[in-house]
């Protein structure tokens, strides 16, 4: 915790973002409620959650844009907001969309911004402004009014501007929202490229897809409450697991996979057959052999073993677990968006 002359705490666990029992009130609203974030470093961390969930109150919190009416936070191994002097010059931040002057071109834009950053050295300000722009891949349009810019390229020049110092910890709050799809790819591919680059960055974000191919870990929101954490591949293997069969004869199906303790759903029916399903119990199958499979943990080699056996014509069988979206469903009992 930050001392009583406001220095910063010592480095504890390394994490690039902490926080513990952050909350946010607004009057008798509770935007955040007790929020403990974990950011490991190096990490495209997607945060998660419809609009309104307090994704971006927490950003703001995270910036000292906003006080936390209780808790705690932690970025870079210190202590927020005693240490935001310190830390804040090491973090980009874009949050709410890019505001620039749109009759001055990008580079003047981004010659004012960093002209009144008390930390940007005058020095190095062209030449430090020419490789942001070119980061991003703004270097062409460098002499282009603002106003000319699409909207992913206003985005892009907002990203510039972040990056116009080396950042060790990058902010988006919703970069792609609004973009078309060539303006969410180029926003998509810098983020990567980022990441290549040993930058932690934070991505919040209510566009699902987005997360999945950018992200290597997550969390996920839910009216101000954070319902879950950790790596992207976790948090889809956490979900429900169940087995997909096709066959013609889906009654003898039926029969069996209920002996081995499997609660078959209604069968629908397809050209080649019915597709029967059933839920797989939770935790790793044993994988007993096919003789002498135990009720309910049938390996799903096994399965497929049994239904041979009783005469069932197996045309397709697959295991499906749930996806990044039916694990948010089934976490907030809310729907997402999967596209722009």
């Amino acid at each position: 915790m930050t001392g009583a002359a406001g220095s910063p705490g010592p480095r504890t666990n390394g994490l690039a973002i902490e926080t513990q029992g952050l909350t946010k009130r607004f009057g008798q609203q509770l935007a955040v409620n007790s929020l403990d974030l974990a950011v490991p470093p190096g990490a495209v961390f997607g945060f998660l959650g419809p609009n309104g969930s307090g994704k971006t109150t927490t950003i703001r919190m995270l910036l000292g844009l906003a006080s936390a009416s209780a808790g705690s936070v932690r970025m870079l191994g210190m202590d927020m907001p005693g240490a935001f002097q310190d830390v804040l010059p090491r973090v980009g931040a874009l949050v709410e969309g890019p505001a620039f002057y749109p009759f001055l071109s990008g580079t003047a834009n981004l010659h004012r911004l960093d002209a009144a950053t008390r930390h940007a050295a005058p020095a190095t300000r062209k030449a430090r402004v020419n490789q942001a722009l070119e980061r991003v891949g703004l270097g062409h349009a460098a002499g282009k009014r603002v106003h000319a810019y699409s909207l992913g390229m206003k985005q892009r020049l907002g990203i510039a501007n972040a990056l116009l110092s080396p950042r060790e910890l990058l902010v988006l709050d919703e970069p792609t929202n609004g973009l078309d799809p060539q303006g969410t790819r180029e926003v998509r591919n810098l983020v990567r490229s980022l990441a290549a680059d040993g930058t932690t960055v934070f991505v919040s974000s209510h566009l699902l897809a987005e997360v999945e191919q950018i992200c290597t870990h997550a969390a996920i929101m839910s009216a101000g409450r954070l319902v879950a954490q950790g790596p992207l591949s976790g948090l889809r293997q956490s979900g429900s697991a169940g087995i997909r069969l096709v066959t013609p004869d889906a009654g003898a199906a039926k029969t069996v996979l209920a002996r081995l303790g499997l609660s078959p759903r209604p069968a629908a029916a397809q050209p080649d057959g019915e597709v029967v399903t059933a839920a797989l119990p939770a935790g790793p199958a044993a994988g007993p052999a096919a003789g002498n499979a135990a009720p309910g943990n049938a390996a799903p080699e096994d399965i497929v073993a049994r239904l041979v056996e009783a005469g069932v014509r197996v045309r397709g069988f697959a295991v499906e677990r749930e996806s990044l979206e039916d694990r948010f469903v089934a976490l907030t009992g809310e729907g997402f968006d999967v596209a722009q």
